[in-house]
């Protein structure tokens, strides 16, 4: 308060001295006036005179119209104000021809009129979060919509005279700048009507959202075609608006999030309608019944979201006109799975066939071995006999240079297979009996590790015979010139895998 009412001061008494030294010089007032607009510093102490009255009428009006302004609508008009300021800079760029006093004063009132834009903005944006809404409240928001609508056409209508009658010149950006304030004071009066009918009501509105979407779906479009059609114009009649891409941006961004908004909100309600299950009363009484959108205890009317966190069903609506996920979690409820889902019943299979009378009984296969192959599945598989399965000798047995014995292998099954399972209290348990529980473990864990080499050794075995199979392959498709490829035909193919099956039957023997 000290700073301004100082700088008030100081404007004050610097115009004063300027235009009293001028008309000191000149000693009339035409003169004083010609001379005071030839003068470059008397012309900056008046720019800055006419800054300070505008501030100041400025602060008049905030308190006619808004009294104190929160820290929230205080921070978003300074921000705006940083943009729109810029965007007048490169407006000056564009339009430097034309730059005169009275240019600077069009775009100062067109910046002054929408702060008071912003602020009837936020202003009725707050009505929603506010429980107790006054008199003065409405009185002062309605009466300054109306004086801004008034000032906006009277400014359109001003810039379209002046464009038909002069041809396109700066009125054309301002005629455009006046309309799109136009539309957001029509897009503010709706959402006064609103919230208005929302809070006479005793009952919460469950439609409200619904309007409140597709206003600003449609006031959206409004503002798309504007910025199209006066890009397009610019463009045709004067030159590429640098100013115009930021809001042009922003306009469009803000309808293809409203359309968004209506679709995904659109499918979100169907689904709470369709898919979602109604809360019962268990439900209720197993969480806190009560829903933190209205913080109402609820009663009926309840709907069981995918992550099983329960809200009213016309809270919901409304939440899912605005955006589509969990109140609480945050949770996307379109692309989540939904709870209790019914499970899909697997096609039945198909009834086999009764057994023969007599199957084939497969030959008994020894522990950690692999079974025989089908005949006939490889034909050029190579002579491997399967081992035989121990048999006890009361003689001792020979060596073999094979990883593992029969007599090992059984030992091992055995002490895997036949593993006592350990005891449910150990402290009833003597020393001794601890000892051999634990040389029991012992023994088991080396059957087990003697299982695991057993298959590592079976596993490089089908390596090998994998290698021998492709060899055999490759042999067979190799002519005997290096480098040229013969095809064998038919009679040598089969006089090939007689003399394999040959080999394969001579162990046999």
């Amino acid at each position: 308060m000290v700073r301004a009412a100082l700088v008030t001061a100081t404007s004050l008494a610097l115009t004063c001295a300027v235009v009293t030294h001028a008309y000191y010089l000149k000693h009339q007032f035409y003169p004083t006036v010609v001379y005071l607009t030839k003068s470059s510093p008397s012309m900056a102490v008046l720019y800055i005179q006419a800054f300070v009255l505008v501030f100041l009428l400025g602060k008049f009006m905030r308190k006619v119209f808004f009294g104190q302004l929160r820290a929230a609508e205080m921070e978003h008009l300074i921000e705006r104000s940083w943009y729109a300021v810029t965007e007048t800079c490169l407006a000056f760029t564009v339009f430097r021809d034309d730059f005169s006093p009275r240019f600077v004063a069009l775009f100062t009132l067109l910046l002054f009129l929408k702060c008071f834009h912003w602020l009837a903005e936020d202003r009725v944006d707050f009505m929603e979060r506010s429980p107790n809404i006054s008199w003065i409240f409405h009185f002062r928001v309605l009466s300054l919509m109306a004086l801004l609508g008034v000032l906006d056409f009277l400014f359109v209508n001003h810039a379209c005279h002046s464009i038909i009658t002069r041809g396109a010149s700066v009125q054309l950006v301002f005629g455009f700048e006046y309309a799109i304030l136009l539309t957001m004071v029509l897009t503010t009066f709706i959402k006064y009507t609103l919230h208005t009918i929302d809070l006479q009501s005793e009952n919460p509105w469950d439609n409200k959202a619904v309007y409140m979407l597709y206003t600003e779906l449609f006031t959206g479009f409004i503002k798309v075609l504007l910025y199209m059609a006066f890009m397009t114009i610019m463009i045709k009649v004067h030159t590429f608006p640098l100013f115009a891409i930021r809001p042009m941006y922003l306009a469009m961004r803000q309808f293809k999030k409203a359309v968004t908004d209506a679709i995904m909100s659109r499918r979100a309600i169907r689904n709470m309608n369709t898919l979602y299950p109604d809360a019962t009363p268990e439900d209720l009484q197993a969480t806190d019944n009560v829903c933190i959108i209205c913080r109402e205890e609820m009663v009926t009317g309840a709907k069981k979201l995918p992550c099983n966190h329960i809200f009213h069903s016309s809270c919901l609506r409304s939440w899912f006109q605005r955006q589509q996920t969990c109140p609480t979690c945050r949770m996307d409820v379109l692309r989540a799975s939904l709870p209790n889902q019914t499970q899909v019943q697997p096609p039945a299979q198909p009834v086999a066939p009764p057994p023969a009378a007599n199957p084939p009984v497969p030959p008994p296969v020894p522990p950690g071995m692999m079974p025989p192959f089908a005949p006939g599945l490889f034909p050029f598989w190579g002579p491997f006999p399967a081992a035989a399965p121990p048999v006890a000798a009361p003689g001792p047995q020979a060596p073999t240079d094979s990883p593992q014995t029969g007599t090992e292998g059984a030992q091992s099954q055995a002490a895997v297979s036949s593993m006592p399972p350990p005891p449910a209290s150990l402290s009833s348990l003597s020393e001794a009996e601890l000892r051999e529980l634990e040389q029991e473990g012992r023994r088991g864990l080396e059957a087990r590790l003697q299982c695991l080499q057993n298959i590592h050794t079976l596993l490089d075995a089908a390596m090998l015979n994998i290698h021998h199979y492709l060899s055999t392959v490759a042999t067979l498709r190799l002519g005997t010139t290096p480098g040229t490829c013969v095809e064998p035909n038919a009679a040598e193919l089969r006089k090939r895998r007689l003399r394999k099956l040959e080999t394969a039957a001579q162990p046999e023997q």
